[in-house]
C-alpha cells in the first residue's frame, strides 16, 4: 500500500519494546439485555435490511439503568484475572479506556481499582480517544511493563454508549452497543514477544463529538434542551477517515515490525462497521477469516471493541505462541492507532 506523504505526516510509528510481554488472560462482560434490529424499528425509522446491510449488525447489548461503566470493567476483570492466575493484590496498574466514564471525578480507573482490592496498582484512565483509547491503554501499559518494578498490568476497555446515544437518533441509534473487556499483560523472559512496532495519528474533527458538559459548553438549562450532551456523529466523514487511516496505519506499523501485512496472522481490529473492516482487509490484501468479527452480535462497542475480538481468539484457541497480531482502532478526535505484536 501506498502511503501519501501528507497522511504520513499525522502519525508517529514507533519501534518495538525490549522488555518482552505475554497477554496472560482475557476477558469480557456482556449485558444480558439484548436489543435487536427489530426492536429498533418500533423508535427509528429504519428497517432490519438497512442496518444489516449498512452496518453488518443484527443486535446489540444495554446496560441496565442502575449500573455503570465500572460494573462491566468488573464484571470483566475477574475472569481475566482468573485466567492470567493472578488476585488483584498482584496488579502493579490498573488501565481504563473509556470515554463513558461513571463521573467526571472520581475516576473510573480509581473505582475499578478499590472495587477490585488492587491495593497497591496505580490508576490510570485513557479518555477522549473515544474507540481509539484502547490502543493508547494498551501502548501505556507495554511502555510501563518495560520498568522493572512494574510486572502486571490490567488494560480495561468499556464504554455505555446507550448513555450518550440521543432517542430518536438512526445515525447514532443503530450502531452502538454496551459492553467491557479486558486483557491482562504480565511481564516475561520470551524474547522477541510483546509489543514489535506502533503506529499513532490524529487530526482534529469535530464530525464525532459531544459537544456540551465541558469547559467550553459547561452543563446548563440551553444545553441540555438543545441535546448536546449526546453524542453526533458525520457517517460519511467516519467512513472516509476509517477507510484511509486504518490500512495506513497497520501498514506503516507492520513496515517498522519488519512485516508484510498479509503475513501477519491475526487482525483484532476495531468493531465499527462491518464495511469499514471489509474496505480495510481488502486495501490490505488480508483474508477475511484473520479478522475475527464480534460487531454483528454487539454492535460498535467503543473501545471494548477490537478486545472483544482478542478475546474471541484467546477462548477458541486460535491464538497460538509465537504468532503476530495486529490491534487496530480509529476513533473520535479522529484519533487511530495500531499495534503490532508476537504472542508468548
Amino acid at each position: 500500500m501506498t502511503i501519501a506523504p501528507e497522511l504520513a505526516a499525522d502519525t508517529h510509528t514507533g519501534a518495538g519494546l525490549s522488555v518482552p510481554f505475554a497477554v496472560t488472560g482475557t476477558g469480557v462482560h456482556l449485558p444480558p439485555t439484548v436489543v435487536t434490529n427489530h426492536d429498533l424499528t418500533r423508535t427509528l425509522d429504519t428497517t432490519d435490511e438497512w442496518i444489516v446491510a449498512r452496518t453488518g449488525i443484527r443486535e446489540r447489548r444495554r446496560l441496565a439503568p442502575d449500573l455503570a461503566t465500572s460494573d462491566m470493567c468488573l464484571a470483566a476483570a475477574r475472569p481475566a484475572l482468573r485466567a492470567a492466575g493472578l488476585r488483584a493484590a498482584d496488579l502493579d496498574a490498573v488501565i481504563v479506556a473509556t470515554y463513558t466514564y461513571d463521573h467526571p471525578l472520581p475516576s473510573t480507573s480509581l473505582i475499578v481499582k478499590d472495587a477490585l482490592g488492587a491495593t497497591r496498582a496505580m490508576a490510570l484512565d485513557v479518555t477522549q480517544a473515544a474507540c481509539a483509547s484502547g490502543v493508547q491503554a494498551l501502548l501505556l501499559a507495554a511502555h510501563l511493563l518495560q520498568n522493572p518494578s512494574i510486572g502486571n498490568v490490567l488494560v480495561l476497555a468499556a464504554d455505555c454508549a446507550s448513555r450518550v446515544t440521543r432517542p430518536g437518533d438512526r445515525t447514532t441509534g443503530v450502531f452502538f452497543g454496551d459492553a467491557a473487556a479486558a486483557a491482562v499483560l504480565t511481564r516475561n523472559d520470551t524474547h522477541g514477544a510483546g509489543l514489535l512496532s506502533y503506529d499513532l495519528g490524529s487530526r482534529l474533527s469535530y464530525q464525532v463529538q459531544i459537544p456540551a458538559g465541558g469547559s467550553r459548553l459547561p452543563t446548563s438549562a440551553d444545553t441540555l434542551a438543545a441535546g448536546g450532551h449526546y453524542l453526533t456523529m458525520d457517517g460519511r466523514a467516519v467512513w472516509e477517515t476509517a477507510t484511509t487511516r486504518l490500512p495506513q496505519s497497520i501498514t506503516l506499523a507492520a513496515r517498522r515490525a519488519g512485516l508484510d501485512p498479509s503475513g501477519i496472522d491475526h487482525y483484532f481490529l476495531h468493531q465499527a462497521n462491518i464495511n469499514i473492516l471489509g474496505e480495510t482487509l481488502k486495501a490490505l490484501d488480508v483474508p477475511a477469516e484473520r479478522a475475527p468479527i464480534t460487531l454483528d452480535k454487539l454492535g460498535n462497542t467503543g473501545a471494548a471493541g477490537m478486545f472483544t475480538a482478542l478475546h474471541d481468539a484467546v477462548t477458541h484457541g486460535r491464538l497460538k505462541p509465537g504468532d503476530t497480531y495486529v490491534m487496530s482502532a480509529i476513533g473520535a478526535g479522529f484519533h487511530w492507532g495500531t499495534l503490532c505484536l508476537r504472542h508468548s
